[in-house]
């Protein structure tokens, strides 16, 4: 669930920053594409995907310690 948790959290900080007035990545987002910055949006893209791919790859390293049934097959 955390790896999902992370994802919703990543692709709701968009709407929530903007509706709230809170400064953080999604109004960095929302600023960069309104004054067509692509760098800046790139960089922002590659970083939250790096975010969620390292949050799912601790997921599924940590899961076979937390259930031993999930390990090497046979």
């Amino acid at each position: 669930m955390l790896g999902y948790i992370v994802g919703n959290l990543l692709a709701g900080s968009v709407v929530v920053e903007t509706v709230f007035t809170r400064p953080g990545l999604g109004r960095l987002t929302v600023a960069a594409v309104g004054v067509q910055d692509i760098p800046l949006v790139q960089g922002i893209v590659v970083f939250a995907a790096a975010v969620f791919v390292l949050v799912n790859l601790m997921v599924d390293l940590i899961y076979p310690l937390l259930d031993p049934r999930i390990g090497a097959t046979p």
